[in-house]
């Protein structure tokens, strides 16, 4: 009963995260630990002192990273809004760090009430491979071409099936997802490219980049994508591009429930 009466008193809370996940085996908790989710969760219950479980609005891969991932919790025990922010970061590594943290209403879910989620990928043109930047952006060598990049989007909008750019180990329940825009912006020599959808498949985000790619340094005809994204076959289209220029910017929701969609770490990036 006391038990009970804890979950009533503590309001279930949102929190955002950033994190480079270059060190990490990507977000979902494994035997080896060495994921975002287990240090994440390791930091919330050593701040807690009792056992804490997340839930994540968008599970990222190996080597991806995040400027606003979105998590629920059910907290265990009664702390202020910010202690959980600063409370917890003080337990975290270096390249993991909460952002903010709120009350939300107990139908809020972080992965079932968003609306849509949106990714960055960040790409280097230029004769010579990054330095410091990498692991934080993509590298093509080969000049590309933005006006014929641009003209393959069309192809890939609306909601359709996108099994071509589907990894075999996803394990989403369908390959058909609503593609809403895909953005191209050209700043010095980094190509900004801005993903929003329903939702994405296992490496989705990537797939796309290794065919648009292909199109911006000529090796592809803009039409080529719209062929294929109708083969429905992960052979039609180009391996798979470098995960480590690939942010997921984060989910977005209703407006009643109140989630940030922009943080501090959206800003560094051209």
């Amino acid at each position: 009963m006391a038990e009970a009466d804890s979950a009533v008193r503590h309001p279930r809370l949102a929190l955002g995260l950033a994190y480079d996940g270059r060190a990490y085996h990507g977000w979902q908790s494994q035997p080896d630990g060495l994921t975002v989710q287990d240090r994440v969760e390791s930091a919330l219950s050593a701040f807690a002192t009792v056992p804490v479980k997340t839930i994540c609005a968008g599970r990222t891969d190996t080597g991806v990273h995040a400027m606003n991932q979105v998590i629920h919790l059910d907290p265990p025990v009664d702390r202020e809004t910010f202690s959980w922010v600063r409370g917890t970061n003080r337990y975290l590594p270096h390249d993991i760090a909460v952002q903010w943290c709120q009350p939300v209403g107990a139908d809020f879910h972080a992965r079932d009430s968003a609306r849509g989620r949106r990714y960055r990928y960040l790409l280097l043109e230029s004769a010579v491979r990054p330095a410091l930047e990498a692991g934080r952006c993509g590298w093509v060598f080969k000049p590309l071409d933005g006006q014929a990049m641009r003209e393959a989007v069309p192809h890939l909008l609306g909601e359709h099936d996108f099994s071509a750019f589907r990894a075999a180990e996803c394990q989403a329940r369908s390959p058909i997802k609503t593609l809403r825009s895909i953005r191209i912006e050209r700043h010095g020599d980094y190509w900004r490219f801005d993903f929003d959808a329903s939702a994405f498949l296992h490496h989705m985000v990537r797939n796309l980049m290794g065919c648009l790619v292909a199109i911006g340094t000529g090796s592809r005809p803009a039409e080529w994508m719209a062929e294929v994204l109708a083969s429905r076959s992960r052979e039609a289209a180009a391996p798979t591009f470098m995960a480590d220029g690939l942010y997921f910017v984060g989910p977005y929701y209703d407006a009643h429930h109140g989630i940030p969609t922009d943080t501090p770490a959206m800003q560094w990036l051209p």
